[in-house]
């Protein structure tokens, strides 16, 4: 009896060490998350009232070998209202860790043959340069939306995405770049030769003055 019992107190005592040392916070650990991929396009164009895109995606974690399930945040989308709407995607793996991916919606009645894309430049400089292109109907993506220096501050360069909700404005909704969250204001733009547009931003890091972009 005194054996077994001894021997029962060894392995109580070694399971607590091991159990003990999985615990250990300075032992080495892998961190991997999921690669979310999407499955139709990353921007949508739907007319106002129009019928809500099939935004789907697949999410799988290759280093645990794990389907991991896609969830669709489709609360901030509207489509009665004008304006770009960013869906979210996430995906989280069996310990916790989440990817996200953002698919970009427009809402607006502007032909499919609009197309302003283009090189602009910011305050008449050439290295103010911003790329657009044409996205989706109505959606473009600015490769410099703060029209900053190319040159002389390339770590400030920002990309980001808007849709033209009428022949004289346009919309950047509220969406999450390079720089943290954005969202503007005074969204203007003459279609007239050249081709203007104007906004204000509210991006950590940038000043609120309007800029104003002139296709070249």
């Amino acid at each position: 009896m005194k054996r077994i019992l001894i021997l029962s107190v060894l392995l109580v005592v070694f399971a607590a060490s091991c159990k003990k040392d999985q615990g250990d916070p300075s032992t080495p650990r892998t961190v991997s998350y999921p690669t979310i991929t999407l499955t139709g396009a990353q921007y949508y164009s739907i007319a106002v009232n129009g019928a809500l895109p099939s935004i789907a995606a697949t999410a799988y974690d290759s280093f645990y070998n794990e389907v991991c399930p896609v969830l669709l945040d489709l609360s901030t989308l509207d489509n009665t209202t004008a304006g770009l709407y960013a869906v979210t995607a996430s995906a989280k793996n069996k310990y916790g860790m989440t990817s996200y991916q953002t698919v970009y919606v427009g809402v607006t009645n502007e032909p499919s043959t609009l197309d302003i894309s283009g090189v602009y430049w910011r305050l008449a400089t050439s290295t103010r340069v911003s790329n657009i292109s044409k996205v989706a109907t109505g959606m473009f993506l600015t490769d410099n939306v703060g029209g900053v220096d190319i040159v002389s501050q390339a770590g400030s360069v920002v990309s980001a995405v808007f849709v033209v909700t009428s022949d004289t404005t346009l919309d950047f909704g509220s969406q999450l770049t390079s720089a943290g969250t954005l969202t503007a204001s005074s969204e203007t733009l003459s279609l007239a030769t050249p081709v203007t547009i104007n906004y204000a931003l509210n991006l950590s890091g940038f000043g609120t003055s309007v800029r104003t972009f002139v296709k070249q």
